[in-house]
């Protein structure tokens, strides 16, 4: 082993990038950067069952967008590899022979219907429903009779049956589980592929892996983990175990809630400097109250010692309010070009540049996140619809006589600049007596289609004198 700090982010291939697995990648990455490490992306995909098409080329995207650049992984190779764990299935089977040659492991002939019978007796007399380890017993000519008879079997892990385990966890500090509540864990399935558990702690020690940055749901699993790396004789990586994330409700963050996939938050228009900035902060905090970070940042501020124990509340006001701040304090061209896909989608045809990026930096002012920005820009670019109410403002007689001016006076002007715009609403007073109420509002129900909206000049110069005039004729009588 090297002394060379190396940490993995390791999702199975089911679907979206969860937000929680977000924040194990970025944490990962933060330290990799921290301690001048690596970080490792390997794909564990040994569940067929649960395996979806299209998931390592969504998982590659996401992370891509969010730019968190791996060391090692699929695409870019490395000399610990492949890092598809479907494709190490030769290097498992050694081992796992190497544990059942030691009788540290056992082939497990129970069948699921017997498990399940037995563990719903159990569970109705209220004694442990954990695998009774009947197969643990089972001597080398009962084991050749369902060999020979082709039963189909599980290899478990034999777990001691008394005492307990006592480890170091960097987050939760010492940690300590009795034997006697963990189960003879499968190490491998009927259909011949390695469970997580057992391939997961190969694979970790294979690629030299230094630190092990999960979720808490995976504390539990501990014990088993660190029963196999004494099996086979090898010292296991540091522990570090992430809390939960929480609704609002303190349950565990769920789809059943709202959102969870990274991707659709970056779909409704969350910036990926947004998310990455939350979800840091959702369980970690740095010394002072910085609360806005670049990923740059990030990677010199981290640690983890400054992890939270316990869980952290998904609070989407917040988001909501973080992305707020982004869209207004970004540069508006980047802004721009994150916006640009909502108004291709929105049929919404960009002629200028210049109108398109002042469009979206009124609109940015108003808004919290970017799918919010084709509704506000619909005025610019689809036919005014009006209420009744909204009609009688603009069919009074004061509103009538206001657009003849205004048509009269725009038709001869070469350009619509903010000057001539104040000129002619002081006209608009002057000479012909009209003001506050019956000025502002019936002019912009005309150009916007509501009495409130951005200034006039702004509206005009992004609408253009043709248009302009177009909206002006369309409420006239």
């Amino acid at each position: 082993m090297s002394n060379e700090i190396r940490v993995r982010f390791a999702p199975s291939p089911t679907g979206y990038l969860h937000v929680g697995s977000l924040r194990t990648a970025l944490y990962n990455y933060l330290y990799a950067k921290k301690v001048g490490g690596k970080f490792i992306l390997r794909i564990e995909d040994t569940d067929q069952t649960r395996y979806v098409n299209g998931a390592v080329k969504n998982l590659l995207e996401t992370l891509e967008s969010m730019g968190l650049e791996y060391d090692e992984g699929p695409e870019k190779g490395g000399e610990y590899g492949p890092y598809f764990q479907s494709k190490r299935t030769e290097i498992y089977n050694k081992y796992v022979k190497e544990l059942l040659d030691h009788g540290k492991a056992y082939r497990c002939f129970c069948t699921p219907d017997e498990l399940d019978k037995k563990r719903e007796e159990h569970r109705v007399k209220g004694l442990d429903t954990r695998y009774d380890g009947r197969c643990r017993k089972l001597n080398e000519s009962e084991i050749n009779d369902h060999l020979g008879n082709n039963d189909k079997f599980v290899i478990r892990l034999k777990i001691p049956q008394e005492g307990e385990v006592t480890f170091y966890d960097i987050v939760r500090e010492k940690v300590t589980f009795p034997w006697n509540m963990v189960d003879d864990q499968v190490l491998v399935k009927s259909d011949g592929f390695p469970t997580y558990h057992l391939a997961n702690v190969i694979d970790d020690h294979l690629m030299e892996i230094s630190h092990v940055i999960r979720g808490e749901e995976w504390l539990s699993s501990v014990p088993k983990h660190l029963c196999l790396y004494e099996a086979l004789g090898w010292k296991p990586p540091k522990m570090c175990h992430l809390p939960l994330l929480l609704n609002s409700d303190k349950s565990k963050l769920s789809k059943r809630q709202g959102d969870v996939a990274v991707e659709d938050f970056l779909n409704k228009g969350y910036l990926p400097e947004t998310l990455l900035n939350f979800v840091v902060l959702l369980g970690w905090h740095a010394p002072g109250d910085q609360e806005f970070y670049t990923l740059t940042e990030l990677e010199k501020a981290f640690s983890l010692k400054r992890i939270n124990k316990s869980g952290s509340v998904f609070d989407l006001e917040k988001l909501n309010w973080m992305n707020g701040q982004y869209l207004r304090n970004t540069d508006l061209k980047v802004i721009g070009e994150y916006a640009r896909k909502y108004f291709i989608d929105a049929g919404y045809h960009i002629t200028n540049e210049k109108h398109y990026l002042e469009l979206v930096d009124i609109a940015r002012n108003r808004i919290h996140k970017l799918d919010e920005v084709t509704e506000f820009a619909k005025p610019f670019f689809s036919k005014l619809e009006y209420a009744e109410e909204d009609k009688a403002i603009l069919g009074s007689e004061s509103s009538q006589i206001l657009f003849k001016f205004w048509v009269d006076n725009i038709i001869d002007s070469p350009e619509l600049n903010e000057e001539f715009i104040n000129g002619l609403l002081n006209r608009s007073v002057e000479e012909l007596g009209i003001k506050g109420k019956e000025l502002y509002p019936p002019l912009r129900l005309a150009l916007y289609g509501s009495e409130h909206g951005p200034e006039l000049p702004t509206i005009m110069d992004i609408l253009e004198k043709e248009k302009v005039l177009l909206r002006f004729k369309n409420v006239l009588k």
